[in-house]
């Protein structure tokens, strides 16, 4: 299975302009500069994109892991922080922090740690990234 996604950027780096789009429409010529990188200017990112893939991936993957362990949440809240840095060799996603909060009516906390853990080492995401990913996950009974 392949995904696609494609970007136009135009200009030099600080002055220019991009957009990206994916077939679905979720984004459609959706814009990107310098400023919305690196200087908080509202808008989306790269790393903010890779941010909502990783949560994304990360509790899919999750349910999954519960439902052989067999457990079903009844909700699965992830939230990704991407840690951009710039290193020696040029700028690098370096880390990334999971941070769950799963609802689990009687859910075992050990048998729900191990099931995030192997979601964060197994979602294809996370196996994507060449950074230290780690989480920290709350269980709501």
């Amino acid at each position: 299975m392949k995904r696609t996604a494609s970007a136009l950027w135009t200009g030099g780096l600080k002055d220019g302009k991009g957009s990206i789009s994916t077939p679905s429409g979720v984004l459609a010529n959706t814009p990107y500069d310098f400023g919305r990188r690196f200087e908080n200017t509202p808008g989306t990112n790269p790393e903010e994109l890779i941010a909502a893939a990783h949560a994304a991936c990360f509790s899919m993957a999750l349910s999954a892991q519960l439902g052989e362990a067999g457990m079903t949440a009844q909700s699965i809240q992830t939230t990704a922080a991407v840690s951009l840095e710039k290193l020696d060799s040029g700028f690098a996603i370096t880390a990334v922090h999971l941070d769950l909060v799963a609802k689990i009516a009687g859910a075992d906390r050990s048998a729900f740690e191990a099931a995030a853990n192997k979601a964060k080492a197994g979602c294809p995401v996370s196996k994507l990234l060449n950074a230290t990913i780690t989480l920290a996950a709350t269980l709501e009974t």
